[in-house]
């Protein structure tokens, strides 16, 4: 299981790398099924995961100047402040037992997973969805929107704080719609936006369990080296007709999740 792990690990990079979210995603499942950690500390390790891969995969959009900065902050700031509000005074309020019906019990861990799943399926739907791209010479963003990225910014705050996923699935349909953001620009300006949220949302709330750093450090470099992998690849392959078929794993997976974690 562990070999498995390794190859999804490089297929997390390769995600972030190629399409600028979708890694998040797959890195929690990852750490639950396939190298045993429990729901807690894969969504504690998935922020560190995410952020280190979105980092070195920035850089290359960054390079190539394919990052709005301006809109990192509009959009990033809010995402911050929800990270730490959530993982810290939101996160410790859930009760390790939540639910009992009968012999069946919702534990934390498992109420984790279930939250997790149903992001899945979200996510899901909005890649499959197809949605227009944005040309360079378009309207600018008014406030209104650049107001509602902005709130936006604070849902996948508080999404990325309590399950660990950077939401670039959500991030970034908003920079395309709300904030009139070219789609290749939008990609680098998410990773940015994810590396932000995930290192600050890990660092601020790692006191709270024992951290194996050796482990940590392994899948990281190996997502790393997967977001250089999708980065190379990107300019020879469009994200955006990949991104259905991402789409529809993803779906899967998350069906998969609930039907594990609500039978077993």
């Amino acid at each position: 299981m562990e070999i498995f792990g390794y190859i999804a690990s490089v297929l997390i990079g390769i995600s972030l790398g190629l399409i600028g979210g979708g890694g998040s995603i797959l890195t929690v499942p990852v750490l639950v099924y396939l190298f045993g950690l429990d729901a807690l500390a894969a969504t504690e390790y998935s922020l560190f995961i995410v952020g280190i891969s979105s980092v070195a995969g920035s850089f290359s959009y960054f390079k190539k100047g394919w990052v709005d900065l301006r809109t990192a902050i509009v959009f990033g700031l809010p995402s911050v402040i929800s990270i730490f509000i959530a993982r810290n005074y939101v996160l410790p309020l859930v009760p390790d037992k939540i639910l009992t019906i009968g012999s069946w019990s919702m534990s934390k861990d498992t109420f984790l997973l279930l939250v997790f799943a149903g992001l899945m399926l979200l996510a899901s739907f909005k890649m499959i969805r197809k949605y227009p791209g944005v040309q360079e010479g378009k309207t600018h963003a008014g406030k209104s929107d650049t107001f509602l990225a902005a709130m936006q910014g604070s849902v996948v705050g508080v999404l990325t704080g309590f399950v660990g996923a950077g939401g670039g699935f959500m991030i970034i349909p908003a920079l395309v719609s709300l904030l009139r953001t070219p789609m290749k620009l939008a990609i680098g300006t998410s990773l940015v936006i994810i590396a932000c949220n995930s290192l600050i949302g890990f660092f601020t709330s790692m006191g709270h369990m024992d951290i194996n750093w050796n482990f940590l450090a392994t899948i990281s470099a190996i997502a790393v080296a997967g977001i250089f992998i999708g980065s190379h690849i990107s300019g020879k392959i469009d994200g955006n007709k990949l991104k259905p078929a991402f789409g529809w794993f993803i779906l899967l997976m998350g069906m998969y999740i609930m039907v594990r974690e609500v039978l077993y």
